[in-house]
């Protein structure tokens, strides 16, 4: 459930950002991986439906889960404000370790695995997408004695 109804799209992503990750983390987490991911949206009215696209490839991380999430989105006319989203993946198999062969594939999954880790030790959202963070943008404050230079 959204804290209010959205017809922005950038918001909607960023919710759509959040969904994927926790949907992508328990994949990891269980060894998991899947191959048809679906965007479910309830509107405004209680009006609910879901699209999904089914993928060549399994998946499991968080931003493959995202961009499918996108696409799908993309595809959709919003005819009303947003009440809640919903992203899932099915279609799904035991993840079979498979090592990368280049070295921005070996980044990301070590990034993942960092990522994981530290939200697995300490709670959900610890460490987060940078993208995320406007979501959870609030008035700071400053104090007096603050000096950018330390």
């Amino acid at each position: 459930m959204l804290e209010k109804d959205i017809w922005d799209r950038n918001l909607i992503s960023l919710h759509i950002l959040q969904l994927s990750e926790m949907v992508g983390r328990r994949l990891r987490t269980y060894g998991y991986q899947g191959r048809t991911v679906a965007l479910t949206i309830h509107y405004a009215d209680f009006t609910t439906f879901t699209k999904q696209c089914t993928l060549k490839g399994y998946i499991a991380h968080t931003t493959d889960i995202y961009q499918t999430a996108l696409r799908i989105l993309s595809s959709i006319r919003l005819e009303q404000a947003v009440r809640l989203l919903g992203v899932s993946v099915s279609n799904l198999c035991k993840r079979a370790v498979q090592l990368c062969l280049f070295e921005e594939g070996k980044k990301k999954g070590l990034a993942t695995q960092a990522m994981d880790e530290i939200n697995g030790r300490y709670g959900e959202f610890t460490i987060t997408w940078g993208t995320l963070l406007l979501r959870y943008h609030h008035a700071g404050v400053i104090s007096p004695s603050w000096r950018p230079e330390g």
